[in-house]
């Protein structure tokens, strides 16, 4: 029965070196991060996500693996955030050159980030396959909601910080940069990237959920 559950990704965490090997990473790119960050409040602030993911991640590991590709996925849009972070937004030296390379009109790394978060409905579609076992349409769309519902949660707690809470925190935290439309060319972002994850990764994870165990099973 063991030898059934841990086929293909579902192995315990000390047999996968990548995942391994990305833990290892981000911790390091976390630390470095948490350095003298440009504003210590506005850096505080953007981990509370990852403070509140990060456990999740580990807690559910047992009845919930991932497969290489979504902790790959996660991996990347966590050391994006932990950059943005470090040094707020709208001052990431990365959006800065693009900027300038292209002839931008602003710093779009935010822009970057938003459009990865909705590649996030990826890990989030496999979840829902194995636990719901949702097939079809559904499968494309209920993924696609989510991350669409989270992010515009996170506007409206952004518009919250900055109007009602810390103006000059709120400033650092959405990072407008004088665009009126930034929260819906955001969300309008974070759903491309999910329109865009969303057929690629179904029928990976539509197979992958048809070769294991249902994750809350107990092993025997």
């Amino acid at each position: 029965m063991n030898a059934q559950r841990f086929s293909m990704n579902e192995k315990p965490f000390r047999e996968r070196r990548l995942l391994q090997g990305l833990c290892v990473c981000y911790a390091v790119i976390w630390v470095i991060a948490a350095i003298d960050p440009v504003k210590r409040s506005d850096w505080l602030l953007e981990n509370l996500l990852v403070f509140v993911s990060v456990p999740t991640l580990i807690f559910t590991y047992k009845r919930l693996p991932l497969s290489d590709s979504a902790y790959v996925l996660i991996f990347l849009f966590l050391v994006m955030h932990a950059t943005g972070a470090h040094y707020t937004y709208a001052e990431v030296p990365l959006g800065y050159w693009l900027k300038e390379t292209f002839h931008l009109e602003r710093n779009h790394f935010d822009r970057i980030v938003h459009f990865s978060f909705g590649v996030m409905a990826y890990p989030i579609q496999e979840m829902l396959i194995r636990i719901t076992k949702v097939r079809g349409p559904w499968a494309l769309l209920l993924p696609a909601a989510i991350i669409v519902s989270f992010s515009g949660f996170f506007e409206i707690i952004e518009a919250f910080i900055a109007t009602l809470v810390n103006p000059e925190l709120g400033a650092a935290y959405l990072g407008l940069q004088g665009d009126v439309w930034d929260a819906q060319k955001d969300m309008g972002l974070a759903i491309l990237g999910a329109a865009l994850a969303m057929p690629f990764g179904y029928r990976r994870a539509y197979e992958r959920s048809r070769s294991s165990l249902t994750p809350f099973s107990s092993a025997q």
